[in-house]
């Protein structure tokens, strides 16, 4: 083990600071292998636990994933939420600009949330579907309280339809973002993304 990890794992962490370390072990192995191929064993040896400290935090695997996803949905709900009395117009480019801020700075727990849509757990899949569900009310809300939009909201039903897709998309972009596809900075991805919202609520 290299020195500076044999450091971290004999360093005394607190309840929390162990916990946040293991979800962080964590978004990493599942952002990158399937749910059925990350092994318990190897987040306890990559933290420098032992396996029976995990699962006192987290007693079973679907646990610990979903607190994964968990973790990351309520980042993204607090990093995006709208800035009561302020037009959507104006804050959506702020917004986006920290939805993208948080993809980039937690791309491991980010990949890692939406694994979940494919886990083979109905269980972890739920958690993944309130997550979402979530996002889209918080969106809904915003848009809801404002002048421009909050008719549109009201009488159109398929609002709900199309901001659900419009969340699809927006994962996808970001991930392809994060894979380097299609050359697109930040900017870029962040105008695209805000056109196709205001373009399914016109």
């Amino acid at each position: 083990m290299p020195a500076n990890e044999g450091e971290r794992a004999r360093r005394r962490l607190s309840t929390e600071e162990r916990r946040e370390q293991l979800l962080s072990v964590g978004a990493k192995l599942f952002s990158e292998s399937a749910y059925d191929d990350v092994w318990v064993e190897r987040v306890a040896e990559i933290a420098g636990v032992s396996r029976g400290l995990l699962y006192h935090y987290f007693p079973t695997k679907r646990e610990f994933f979903a607190a994964v996803v968990e973790r990351e949905s309520e980042r993204m709900l607090r990093m995006t939420a709208a800035a009561p009395g302020v037009p959507v117009r104006e804050q959506l480019a702020a917004g986006l600009d920290a939805y993208l801020g948080y993809v980039e700075a937690h791309a491991h727990g980010f990949r890692a949330f939406h694994r979940a849509a494919a886990a083979g757990d109905s269980a972890v899949r739920r958690v993944y579907q309130r997550a979402l569900a979530a996002q889209e009310r918080q969106i809904l809300a915003a848009f809801a309280a404002d002048p421009e939009f909050g008719p549109v909201v009201e009488s159109a039903p398929e609002v709900c339809v199309a901001v659900r897709g419009w969340l699809a998309f927006t994962t996808a972009v970001c991930l392809e973002w994060l894979g380097g596809e299609g050359g697109l900075g930040r900017e870029r991805v962040r105008d695209l993304c805000a056109r196709a919202l205001l373009g399914v609520l016109a």
